[in-house]
């Protein structure tokens, strides 16, 4: 992919040239090893003093293209610089639940993310040069499905199992229960990211939704596509939070600007959207403000994959470790009692189906568990990616 290649110069030509300097560099690297195994006097010498000017030419280029992209970021993108910050829920919000505390001291490099969540039309593309098809395109296998499933489910018949993905429809009428999400969702026969609403709807005029009824090794696929990775979850919030380092939301704690910052249910769940913020599934992307960073829709609209696994137990295992805690990668194995039979990884920033009732996870610190092998209409991803990513 050209992002990671850069084979398009896409920089201009002071990017080219810095290209061709390291490729200088390096071979200044080669030339100075044939000349120490003919060196006859002071080999010793001369191979400490050469390898480490050599160490320091590519070093000092390498430096120089990682300013150069900086400063000039892959298309679509924006640099985020790094930093420390309390990652979890803040004090003030009561809302906040258990597997998102305690607070802790987190560092993260520096790194670039997507401006947006990954759209229909970028999607589109990774898949008509691929011919990659998503796992809701793909015919089920039950022998890998059953797995998951408690010992001794019945397989359903051949004219339920077929590929498909998850769809919200609303409720008649009030929930009292709302831990039981099966009165909402439902299977839907011939749904993927080309039929996001029903076998027969479409994307057509939609190439700026943020992809749905994609799954974790849908979005995999397509970072190695695009030379990118999944954030992990301390990048997320990081970015996220931009400034605003001890408040709920990312505007703020002001709770009444909801409508005006957020793609998100407002009215009775799941029963009636009273469309205050303007749409009732995914909005466009860039339909409300960015944060301090310039990053939109990092609350609401839809939850995004980071690539660590949910463990419910992760952040308390980190505060009780007592040690620095840098670029964490998240925990080294998922758990989450209440869904024993799925490996699950973090989902952040909730979507337009969240409410005060229910979840409210357009907090920055809210995170959810999803399976790896399924899909949903309410999850996207976006994309990250390190100088050394796009300069190999």
């Amino acid at each position: 992919m050209a992002y990671k290649t850069i084979n398009k110069y896409i920089y201009g030509n002071d990017f080219t040239i810095l290209k061709m300097n390291k490729i200088k560099a390096l071979s200044v690297v080669f030339t100075s090893c044939l000349v120490l195994f003919t060196c006859k006097e002071n080999k010793t010498e001369t191979k400490i003093d050469d390898a480490d000017v050599d160490k320091k030419s590519v070093e000092k280029v390498n430096q120089e293209l990682k300013d150069k992209l900086i400063s000039n970021p892959p298309e679509g993108m924006l640099w985020i610089p790094g930093g420390s910050f309390l990652q979890g829920a803040v004090q003030q919000d009561k809302t906040a639940m258990g597997h998102e505390k305690p607070q802790h001291l987190v560092s993260v490099d520096g790194f670039f993310m997507d401006i947006t969540e990954v759209t229909n039309a970028a999607f589109k593309k990774f898949v008509e040069e691929t011919g990659y098809l998503t796992i809701a395109e793909r015919k089920i296998d039950w022998e890998q499905m059953k797995k998951q499933l408690p010992e001794g489910t019945p397989k359903p018949h051949d004219s339920i199992l077929q590929p498909g993905s998850l769809m919200f429809k609303k409720t008649k009428t009030s929930v009292p229960n709302l831990y039981d999400f099966s009165q909402w969702w439902r299977w839907v026969i011939g749904v993927n990211w080309r039929h996001p609403s029903g076998r027969d709807s479409s994307i057509e005029g939609k190439g700026n939704h943020p992809v749905v009824h994609i799954s974790y090794e849908d979005a995999q696929a397509y970072c190695k596509w695009a030379g990118r990775r999944l954030p992990t979850e301390a990048e997320w919030e990081y970015a996220a939070r931009g400034k605003k380092t001890n408040t709920i939301y990312f505007w703020g704690d002001d709770r009444s600007q909801l409508s005006k910052m957020v793609n998100s249910w407002e009215g009775e769940f799941p029963v009636n959207n009273i469309l205050e913020d303007g749409f009732e599934r995914t909005a466009p992307v860039k339909s409300y403000i960015p944060n301090d960073f310039g990053l939109y829709d990092m609350a609401g609209n839809v939850w995004e994959f980071v690539s660590d696994w949910y463990n419910i137990k992760y952040y308390e295992e980190l505060v009780a470790a007592n040690t620095e805690i840098v670029n964490p990668q998240g925990s080294d194995k998922a758990y989450n009692p209440s869904q024993p039979y799925l490996q699950e990884k973090v989902i952040k920033g909730g979507s337009f189906l969240c409410s005060d009732s229910y979840c409210a996870s357009y907090r920055v610190s809210s995170r959810m568990g999803t399976s790896t092998d399924s899909s949903s209409e309410h999850i996207g991803f976006r994309t990250v990616a390190t100088p050394d990513m796009l300069i190999e």
